[in-house]
């Protein structure tokens, strides 16, 4: 991921920087707690509670590693108020076969299907970009093409 923008809309990027507050001021701060209380118990060799904390200090390090480099390279992108095309940020009301589904559109670390947010650079979101409403959009999926006909963009 280095020197490679990384795009989010404002609320994924503001969820990153959260993310990153409270493994920082929370999450380190527990963790030194636990190596310390397991230290305390002796032989740190056949310690598994010192194992454990040690492990869960090394995936939280790592990941405010990872964070850091995401926010560093971010790039938001505005949705435009006025557009009438399918961009990131955009929510779009969709019929597949008679069934109706929204998604919004949002950067690739943000996808979060059950909360209905894909990817832009998922088959259905880099299919869906630059289209408006009343489009059909033909999308390769596994079982075969399938067709989207944008309802509502908004």
């Amino acid at each position: 991921m280095a020197n490679k923008s990384v795009t989010f809309t404002k609320e994924g990027l503001e969820q990153l920087k959260l993310e990153l507050k409270e493994l920082k001021e929370v999450k380190r701060s527990e963790i030194i707690g636990r190596i310390k209380s397991a230290q305390e118990l002796g032989d740190l060799s056949e310690n598994a509670e010192y194992q454990s904390a040690k492990e869960d200090q090394s995936f939280i390090e790592g990941r405010i590693q990872e964070l850091e480099t995401m926010i560093k390279s971010a790039k938001v992108v505005e949705r435009q108020h006025d557009s009438a095309f399918i961009g990131i940020g955009s929510t779009v009301m969709v019929d597949i076969e008679g069934d109706h589904m929204s998604y919004e559109i949002v950067g690739p670390t943000e996808s979060d299907i059950e909360n209905k947010k894909i990817s832009s650079e998922s088959p259905v979101g880099r299919s869906l970009l630059g289209h408006k409403k009343s489009d059909a959009v033909t999308v390769l999926a596994p079982g075969g093409e399938v067709i989207y006909k944008i309802l509502e963009v908004k």
